[in-house]
């Protein structure tokens, strides 16, 4: 079980806006949830929908303009991996109170814009993303068959604004390594983004 981030560490990251992934140990065991899927209203269990091959956890949210720069992206990721043994499925913990843009019903909306072909679950209580370590949006956690953390870091090397283009490079190359089962380089850049709006205490 992974050990949740301490609630001191939470909120006195609350005020940061870019922020890096905790990079949570390579190894670790996936935690299990269960949380409501914004698009199909079903109530969505990591054991149930774990991939053959493994199992993509993303932690995004509608708002936060380093996802919107990857939203079209992550689209096209989950088109081309539909049907590869690898499961994706994304969480939104923001506090919705005080950012409304990430209610579940624009989530909704967010996901029915994009394509998104996974299920886009919402984390109200953010136990969840407690549990996982997640920091920012995005946040990015591939774990093999046996839901093991075998790559955690960022998408690719473009960020709003400096003009590099989207490729998802380094994760696609984290899960073609995991299809083709050979090894994933255990050097990795930590994702960097908004960090998650943690409610007040």
């Amino acid at each position: 079980m992974v050990r949740a981030a301490h609630p001191t560490q939470i909120y006195e990251a609350y005020t940061m806006v870019l922020t890096p992934s905790m990079m949570m140990p390579l190894g670790t065991v996936a935690p299990d949830f269960t949380l409501p899927d914004a698009v199909s209203g079903k109530m969505i269990s990591l054991s149930k929908i774990k991939g053959e091959l493994g199992t993509l956890v993303m932690f995004i949210c509608n708002h936060c303009p380093y996802v919107v720069h990857l939203q079209s992206a992550l689209g096209q990721l989950s088109q081309d991996y539909l049907n590869s043994g690898i499961a994706i499925v994304a969480i939104n913990a923001n506090d919705i109170i005080e950012y409304p843009a990430d209610s579940p019903e624009k989530m909704t909306a967010f996901a029915q814009q994009n394509g998104f072909q996974f299920p886009y679950l919402f984390d109200e209580t953010q136990a969840v993303a407690q549990a996982y370590q997640a920091a920012c949006t995005p946040d990015f956690f591939l774990f093999d068959s046996e839901l093991k953390c075998v790559y955690r870091g960022q998408f690719d090397d473009s960020r709003p604004g400096n003009d590099k283009p989207v490729t998802a490079h380094d994760l696609r190359a984290a899960l073609q390594a995991l299809i083709h089962h050979q090894a994933i380089d255990s050097h990795q850049q930590p994702s960097m983004g908004c960090n998650i709006k943690w409610k007040k205490p």
